[in-house]
C-alpha cells in the first residue's frame, strides 16, 4: 500500500491542491459577493454559474482528454482555471464573475476526470479500494481546508484570491515533474438520462434531487450565516463543518445501505435532513446552528452515491459506464438549480425560506423513495456504495466506468 501512494504522489498532491482551490474559492466568492453589496439572488446566479459550466464540461472533457491527453489536457485546464481566479480579483461585477464561475465549472470536470481516470487506470484491483480512499479523503479535506482559509487572521481578498490561482497553477506541477506515464483514456459510452430514467426512477429522482439540496446547503449556508450576524471566519466554520460532515457519512451509510433495500437509506437520510430543517424553523437562531447545518449535510450528500449504486445494481456491466455520465448529468443539472434557488429563497423569505425551501426538497426525495419501494422489488444482487465527493466532485460514473472497462480487459 506504501509502495501504491509513492507511485501516485502526483494525483494526490494535483487534486488536493484542486480542491483547497475550489473550496476556498466558493466560499470566498459568497462571502466576497456579500460585502460588495450583491444580493443574495444575485449570488445565487453567480454562483449557478459553476455547474452550468459543469453541464457542458462532463460532456466535451472526455473528448478534449482523448483528443490532447491527459498532462496536456490537464495544464490546459488549469491554466484557464487559474485565470479566472485572478479576473474574479481584478472586477468587481456580477456579470465577470458569473462568466468566470462558468468558466471555472467547464473546466473542473475535466480536472477531475483526468486524475480519477489517470489514478484507476494505475491501481492495482487488490490495492484499488484502499487507494481511491485516499484519493476521496483529499477530495474532502482539500475542500475543508480550502474553506477553512477564509477565517485566516488577516487574509485579505487580495491574498485570498491570489491563493486560489497560486493552488490551482501548482496542481499541475507534479503531473509534470512524475516520471509515470499517462494512461491511454477511452470517451466512454453515454446512457440517455430519459432512458436512464425509465430503467431507474429513483436513481435520476435522487440525483436530481439531492444535487438541488447540495447547492441549495453549500451555496447559501454562508449567507444563512451572514444574516445572523456571523463574520467571515464563523462563516467559514459553517462550511467546513458542512464538508466534514458530509463526508464523514459516506462510508456507514454505504455500509448500511449496501444491506439493505437502498431506498430504505435514501428515506432515512433524508428524514434525518427533513427533521433538522424543522428544528430550524422552530428554532431559529445560531443555537445549534453549526449541528443543525451538518445534519442537513448528512441527509443530502450521501443520497447520491446510493442512487448510483441503486442504478448500477439494474445495469449490465456494458452500462454502468453510460449510466454514471446520465447520473452525473443529472446531478449537477440538480446543483444548478439548487445553487440558484437556496440564495434566491432567503431574498425572498428571509433566512427562513433557506429551510422550507431544503425541507421540500428533503420530503420530496424521502417520498420519491416511500412510492418507488412501494412500486419494485429491490434488485436481488447489488453492488457496493463507492463514497463521492461533496459540492463540486461529480466525476464518480466516469471513476466507475474506468474500473468496468479495466475488469473487463482483464476478465
Amino acid at each position: 500500500m506504501k509502495r501504491a501512494v509513492l507511485d501516485n504522489w502526483a494525483l494526490f498532491a494535483g487534486i488536493l491542491m484542486l480542491m483547497v482551490a475550489n473550496g476556498l474559492m466558493m466560499t470566498l466568492l459568497t462571502i466576497r459577493g456579500a460585502e460588495l453589496g450583491f444580493s443574495a439572488t444575485v449570488i445565487g446566479v453567480m454562483q449557478a454559474g459553476y455547474p452550468a459550466g459543469a453541464l457542458l464540461g462532463t460532456l466535451m472533457a472526455p473528448g478534449l482528454i482523448a483528443q490532447s491527453g491527459h498532462v496536456r489536457a490537464f495544464a490546459a485546464l488549469a491554466s484557464i482555471c487559474s485565470i479566472s481566479a485572478i479576473i474574479h480579483l481584478l472586477t468587481d461585477d456580477p456579470y465577470s464573475w458569473t462568466a468566470m464561475r462558468v468558466l471555472a465549472g467547464f473546466c473542473f470536470p475535466g480536472l477531475y476526470v483526468i486524475t480519477e481516470s489517470w489514478l484507476n487506470a494505475k491501481a492495482e484491483n487488490h490495492q484499488r479500494a484502499q487507494i481511491l480512499s485516499i484519493y476521496f479523503i483529499a477530495q474532502s479535506g482539500g475542500q475543508a481546508m480550502g474553506a477553512a482559509l477564509i477565517g485566516v487572521p488577516g487574509a485579505t481578498v487580495t491574498v485570498l484570491f491570489g491563493t486560489v490561482s497560486i493552488l490551482i497553477s501548482l496542481s499541475v506541477v507534479p503531473l509534470l515533474l512524475t516520471a509515470g506515464r499517462a494512461p491511454e483514456y477511452e470517451v466512454p459510452e453515454r446512457m440517455p438520462v430519459v432512458r436512464l430514467a425509465r430503467i431507474s426512477p429513483m436513481a435520476i429522482s435522487g440525483a436530481a434531487l439531492s444535487g438541488a439540496a447540495l447547492g441549495c446547503l453549500f451555496a447559501a449556508a454562508p449567507l444563512y450565516g451572514i444574516g445572523l450576524g456571523m463574520g467571515r471566519a464563523q462563516v467559514a466554520g459553517l462550511t467546513v463543518a458542512l464538508t466534514l460532515a458530509g463526508a464523514a457519512v459516506q462510508y456507514p451509510v454505504g455500509y448500511i445501505a449496501d444491506r439493505i433495500d437502498r431506498r430504505l437509506a435514501v428515506i432515512g437520510l433524508s428524514l434525518i435532513g427533513l427533521g433538522a430543517v424543522i428544528v430550524s424553523l422552530v428554532q431559529s437562531g445560531e443555537e445549534a446552528l453549526l449541528l443543525r447545518l451538518s445534519l442537513m449535510a448528512v441527509g443530502c450528500v450521501p443520497i447520491y452515491s446510493v442512487c448510483l449504486a441503486h442504478a448500477n445494481d439494474q445495469m449490465r456491466r456494458s452500462q454502468v459506464a453510460s449510466a454514471g455520465g446520465a447520473m452525473a448529468f443529472t446531478m449537477n443539472a440538480g446543483i444548478l438549480v439548487g445553487v440558484f434557488t437556496g440564495p434566491a429563497s432567503i431574498d425572498w423569505f428571509g433566512p427562513s425560506g433557506l429551510m422550507l425551501c431544503l425541507g421540500v426538497l428533503f420530503a420530496a426525495t424521502a417520498l420519491v423513495a416511500v412510492v418507488r419501494r412501494g412500486r419494485k422489488d429491490a434488485p436481488a444482487e447489488t453492488g457496493q456504495v463507492q463514497a463521492v465527493g461533496n459540492f463540486g466532485q461529480l466525476q464518480t460514473g466516469y471513476l466507475s466506468a474506468e474500473t468496468m472497462r479495466e475488469d473487463e480487459a482483464r476478465g
